[in-house]
C-alpha cells in the first residue's frame, strides 16, 4: 500500500464512481479500476460496493478512509516543513516596517537576522502603520510591525511599549529640562508627520485633548528630514525614544505626563506562516525583549 494508492481510493470514495473518480485525478479509468483492485487484495477486504452505478463504501472501506485522510495529511505536512526548512536557506522575509523604525533602530536587528540566516532574502518596506496593516491582509506583506490598536484582520504578538519623547535642538529653553508639562510642549512650534501615521493621530488627539491649536511649521514623512528640521530649530517633533536616545544632534525631553506607544508584529490572521517568517518573528521578539529588559532596568519605561 503506497500514497498513489490512497489517493486513488479517496477519489473514487469522494466521487462515488470510477468513470468520475479517473478525470479528477487525470487517470485512466482501467488504470484506477486495477489499482483499487490490488489495494483490496494487499488488505485481503473488499473495500467498496459496486453492485449498483454508485459506488459506496464497505464497512472496511469506511475505516480505510479516515486513515487515509490523516496519512495523506501528514504526508502533506511533512512536504511543507521539508519546503519551509528549504525556505530557511532560501526563503524570503518581506517585512513592514515605519520610516521611524527601519532609519534609526532597525538596520542593526536586521543586519543581525541576516547574519543568523545568510540565505534568506530581507525585503524591507517602508510605510505608515495603516498602510502596513492593508498590505499585510492582502498579502503584499507576510509581517510588519505596527502601532496602536490591533485590527481584527491580523494576528500581532506584543513587542514592547516604548515611550514617546519630544525633540529640541540643543540650546532651546527646554533642552536643560529632564520633563515638561504636555500642554507646554504642544504650545511649541511642530514640525508634523503627515496623515496616515499614528504618530501624527495621536498628537492630534492630544492637541483636541487639551483643547490647543497645534502651531504646524512643516509636514513630512520623511524622518530624517523631520530630525534635521528640528536640529536647524525649525520647531520640536515628536520621536519613539529608541530612535533618538544616543543621538547627539537633538535632545529628547519626556512630557509630563509620560507618553507611551505599544509596537506589535503582526502577520495576516488565520494564515500559515512559513518557517523563514517564524525565524524573523521569534528573532525579533528575543532582540527586543532584550531592550525591553534593558530599559526596564533603567527605568526608561513602565511595565505594559
Amino acid at each position: 500500500m503506497d500514497v498513489k494508492q490512497l489517493k486513488f481510493f479517496m477519489g473514487v470514495a469522494e466521487c462515488e464512481s470510477f468513470t468520475k473518480a479517473a478525470e479528477k485525478l487525470h487517470i485512466a479509468q482501467p488504470a484506477l479500476s486495477i489499482a483499487i483492485k490490488k489495494l483490496e487484495e494487499e488488505l485481503d477486504v473488499l473495500l467498496l460496493n459496486r453492485r449498483d452505478r454508485r459506488i459506496t463504501l464497505t464497512a472496511e472501506g469506511e475505516a480505510l478512509l479516515l486513515h487515509a485522510q490523516g496519512i495523506l495529511q501528514g504526508v502533506n505536512n511533512a512536504k511543507r516543513e521539508i519546503d519551509d526548512l528549504r525556505g530557511l536557506l532560501k526563503g524570503e522575509v518581506r517585512v513592514g516596517l515605519t520610516p521611524m523604525l527601519s532609519s534609526y533602530f532597525f538596520p542593526k536587528i536586521i543586519a543581525s537576522f541576516k547574519q543568523s540566516h545568510p540565505g534568506l532574502k530581507i525585503s524591507i518596506s517602508g510605510d505608515s502603520a495603516w498602510n502596513i496593516q492593508r498590505k499585510i491582509e492582502s498579502g503584499e506583506l507576510d509581517v510588519g510591525v505596527i502601532a496602536g490598536e490591533v485590527p481584527e484582520g491580523l494576528d500581532t504578538h506584543h513587542l514592547l511599549r516604548e515611550e514617546i519623547v519630544a525633540c529640541v535642538y540643543p540650546g532651546h529653553p527646554f533642552a536643560g529640562r529632564k520633563k515638561v508639562a504636555l500642554c507646554e510642549l504642544l504650545r511649541e512650534p511642530l514640525i508634523h508627520y503627515k496623515e496616515g501615521y499614528h504618530l501624527r493621530e495621536l498628537i492630534d488627539d492630544l492637541h483636541s485633548e487639551e483643547r490647543i491649536t497645534p502651531v504646524v511649521v512643516a509636514e513630512s514623512n520623511l524622518f530624517t528630514l523631520i530630525r534635521s528640521l528640528v536640529k536647524e530649530r525649525l520647531g520640536l517633533a515628536f520621536f519613539l525614544k529608541m530612535v533618538v536616545a544616543r543621538d547627539a544632534e537633538v535632545v529628547a525631553i519626556s512630557s509630563d505626563p509620560q507618553l507611551f506607544m505599544d509596537l506589535h508584529i503582526a502577520w495576516k490572521k488565520n494564515s500559515y506562516l512559513s518557517k523563514a517568517n517564524r525565524a524573523f518573528v521569534d528573532f525579533l521578539i528575543r532582540e527586543l525583549d532584550e531592550y525591553y529588559m534593558i530599559t526596564q532596568a533603567a527605568g526608561s519605561f513602565p511595565l505594559p
